[in-house]
């Protein structure tokens, strides 16, 4: 009876270690877009008293350690080496989809955005007249591929002004890195401006004497082609902001709208751990992965995890609003298209160091 009392705490602690690898996963929603609770608690106080609890403790520096372990072993070892060279090359093969891939994610928020009546985010109302339509349009100015840099540019200075009115737009900070990336990469194909490029060069064509404007786009996307190769860097560093943040100010720094999501969806009975732990794994873990993403730490695979983030949200949240995550779930399939980008540290880890004379390599090896 005595072993079986002493077996029970250590299979608690086993299951919750193991839990909490799914609790990012089902808490990681935007908490705001599916709680009506107003106080956001006292943040500090939460983590004093949390942190402090031993089972608390030992849970987080258990799954602390085991990643850090796991992470040591298999740089050691690289027991998957070629399967990761064959499987990073397959999906670089992607490349040309990029541009499509980004102006999906972000012209269809913006679309339903309009239609739904919010600007920008589901917590963030109309602050003008004709903002609805101005979405709309900006949406499928993207979604076609019309004037694609133009209106990303536009896109994001409209964020930016959102922004600096309505506080509440600093939950959806995707938008920057989108609009950014969409604004570098172009319009790719399939494109309305490919196909009226076309048009316009070709020999004998109508559409191309009275073109208006063939000349300015060539002059803007040659001003930007430079600083194409700094695309996934972009997406990166936004992406793994907006995630540190979520983890940070959603979660850890606003206890009591993180720990009602929890009541409200009863997400104790999923994993059996008390609920302040349910908020320390899921701010903790976003925390951790959005700065390894930032920093360019096993990119790839830091990506993969954020896509199985958002799907586990989409099937265990199912009051999150789905339109509200496709621009966050296109930088992260981008991510797994392009890979870490240059200044990251994926260029370092595992790679032999260049000589003075060599260009740095860029292609991630770790990721």
């Amino acid at each position: 009876m005595l072993e079986l009392r002493a077996e029970r705490p250590r299979r608690w602690l086993l299951s919750a270690v193991l839990g909490l690898l799914a609790v990012p996963g089902v808490a990681a929603a935007h908490v705001r877009y599916v709680t009506s609770a107003d106080d956001v608690g006292d943040g500090l106080q939460f983590l004093a008293t949390s942190l402090t609890d031993p089972t608390n403790a030992a849970v987080l520096g258990g799954g602390a350690v085991a990643t850090l372990l796991a992470i040591v072993v298999y740089l050691r070892v690289r027991p998957f080496r070629r399967d990761v060279e064959v499987f990073r090359a397959a999906l670089a093969d992607y490349g040309d989809l990029l541009p499509w891939l980004l102006r999906l994610g972000f012209g269809l928020p913006l679309v339903g955005a309009g239609f739904a009546g919010y600007l920008f985010n589901p917590v963030v109302e109309p602050m003008f007249p004709g903002t609805r339509l101005f979405q709309i349009g900006l949406g499928f100015a993207l979604l076609f591929g019309l004037a694609t840099r133009v209106a990303a540019l536009v896109g994001l200075a409209a964020y930016l002004v959102t922004l600096a009115l309505e506080p509440l737009a600093v939950y959806s900070l995707e938008w920057v890195p989108g609009f950014l990336a969409i604004a570098l990469v172009g319009s790719g194909r399939p494109s309305a401006d490919e196909t009226l490029g076309t048009v316009a060069t070709a020999e004998g064509t109508f559409y191309g004497r009275v073109d208006p404007i063939h000349d300015a786009a060539g002059w803007l996307n040659d001003a930007i082609e430079p600083y194409e190769r700094f695309v996934p860097t972009v997406i990166r560093v936004g992406m793994g902001v907006t995630f540190a943040f979520l983890g940070v100010f959603e979660k850890l720094l606003a206890p009591e709208m993180a720990l009602a999501v929890v009541e409200q969806y009863r997400l104790v009975e999923v994993v059996p751990v008390p609920p302040e732990l349910w908020v320390l794994g899921a701010g903790f873990a976003e925390l951790g992965l959005g700065i390894a993403i930032a920093f360019g730490l096993f990119t790839r695979m830091s990506a993969l995890t954020a896509l199985t983030v958002f799907t586990l949200t989409l099937f265990g949240i199912p009051d999150d609003p789905v339109l509200a995550h496709i621009g966050a779930f296109s930088l992260a399939s981008a991510l797994l298209i392009t890979g870490a980008g240059p200044y990251a540290l994926d260029n370092y880890i595992g790679t032999a160091k260049p000589s003075r004379s060599e260009p740095p390599d860029t292609t991630a090896t770790t990721d």
